[in-house]
């Protein structure tokens, strides 16, 4: 995995909609809360400041990639496994041996709804993370070939 430099970034949209990361002071937001091995080890292991991602409003009405953001710094410790307040709090994670890892994504563009039933819609998607049963992962590889398959697909709105 250690080459794919695009990714899929899930998030609810009553958490974090694209128009709530465009309005934040230097667009940018620190991907906290990721609880998931996996998911982790993209952002720990694979991703590279400058990575491109797709940004995907998932567990709402209308599902699907919504805009584009940019890896915008290097892999750090969530801040949010230390601070027993937190909904992310880890008690098994220290200042010493973080078990949490985060990346800061920055947006790049709004665009408008390309629909789960869109993506699907396309046979050479079909082995996109996104489109299998059981995909629950927030953060997921893009290859090359389904990026340049999406992105035309993709139109820009007005913030």
């Amino acid at each position: 995995m250690g080459d794919a430099r695009f990714w899929l970034f899930k998030c609810e949209p009553t958490a974090q909609s694209i128009d709530d990361l465009a309005a934040m002071e230097d667009q940018k937001v620190a991907w906290f809360g990721v609880r998931n091995y996996q998911a982790r080890n993209y952002m720990r292991d694979s991703m590279q400041q400058g990575d491109l991602g797709f940004y995907y409003h998932s567990a709402c009405p209308q599902p699907g990639i919504v805009g584009m953001v940019r890896v915008a710094s290097k892999p750090y410790p969530d801040p949010t496994q230390f601070d027993p307040s937190s909904p992310y709090f880890d008690p098994k994670a220290s200042q010493a041996l973080p078990r949490w890892i985060l990346v800061d994504v920055q947006f790049v563009k709004k665009t408008e709804l390309l629909s789960l039933a869109q993506l699907r819609a396309h046979p050479n998607l079909a082995s996109m993370h996104i489109l299998q049963r059981g995909s629950r992962l927030s953060i997921t590889p893009v290859s090359q070939d389904e990026w340049q398959i999406i992105t035309p697909l993709l139109h820009q709105t007005d913030v």
